[in-house]
């Protein structure tokens, strides 16, 4: 497994035959079995792999939790060589954002609501970083999760409206046995806190029922997931939603599809999950 820094080496490997294909996972590093399940895609639909280990600055605001992020990067090194990972790129912030730097990447409409209302500035500092990551790698194929259902939106349409020459491949979240959505931010959570977190998915759960029975009104929809979250004394609403899945705006009244979505404070630390609805 070869693992770089520059910008240079990167390209060097990837480039030493054209004719391959390549996949790659982007990611903050703090790697759990999500991101594996990732990788395991990637190297079944390639003939490399790749990833990228980088803490991203500019997708977190000041106040949020950039300085105590969960990451090990001889951990994260070590799980990557087991899946038989070939590059793994994991620059520093100056490779990434060298002195002088001034361009950005904006996805407009989609960027504003949902995680873009409660968090301004994540989805600049995501796109302009996976546009660098593309254009560094040029992967003939990358690997994201659903659990981040409004950044795949937001990526898919910056790849399309820039002509990027990649296929973003979607994948389906990946759960622990209680069904609470992988995530790095979970090692936030003490036992208590971690048993509260499953609220995310049983109210999800719950307006899939509601679906499975026939509901398509869009606020019944969002009221059966407000009413699991209420139960949960540790949990602290941010917001629930029933969105078009492809722009992403709100529904209302009777809905045939829907992106069901929620982020929820356990104790100090967000949480996300989501669920896509459709008829047969």
């Amino acid at each position: 497994m070869n693992v770089v820094e520059s910008v240079s080496d990167v390209r060097r490997i990837r480039w030493q035959d054209p004719r391959l294909s390549w996949g790659l996972a982007p990611t903050l590093g703090g790697l759990h079995e999500g991101h594996l399940s990732l990788v395991r895609r990637a190297k079944a639909e390639n003939d490399h792999v790749g990833v990228s280990l980088f803490l991203n600055p500019t997708q977190f605001a000041p106040q949020e939790d950039l300085a105590k992020y969960p990451s090990s990067r001889k951990r994260d090194l070590e799980l990557l060589e087991a899946e038989g990972v070939d590059l793994v790129w994991a620059p520093s912030v100056a490779e990434v954002y060298p002195p002088g730097f001034q361009t950005y990447v904006v996805v407009e409409e989609v960027t504003t609501l949902l995680e873009g209302a409660s968090r301004p500035t994540h989805f600049r500092g995501v796109t302009t970083v996976v546009a660098k990551i593309l254009n560094v790698f040029q992967p003939t194929r990358a690997y994201f999760g659903q659990k981040d259902a409004q950044q795949m939106v937001v990526l898919q349409r910056m790849v399309l409206d820039l002509n990027f020459n990649v296929q973003i491949v979607v994948c389906p979240t990946v759960r622990e046995p209680d069904g609470l959505a992988m995530s790095t931010r979970n090692a936030y959570l003490n036992p208590a806190q971690r048993q509260a977190a499953t609220v995310l998915y049983r109210a999800l759960q719950a307006a899939q029922a509601q679906w499975k029975q026939g509901v398509r009104d869009a606020e019944a929809l969002c009221h059966a997931m407000k009413a699991v979250i209420k139960k949960e004394p540790l949990a602290r609403l941010d917001y629930v939603s029933a969105a078009d899945p492809q722009t992403l705006k709100e529904l209302q009244g009777p809905v045939s599809k829907a992106l069901l979505s929620l982020a929820v404070y356990i104790g100090s630390t967000r949480l996300i999950d989501n669920l896509l609805l459709e008829t047969n």
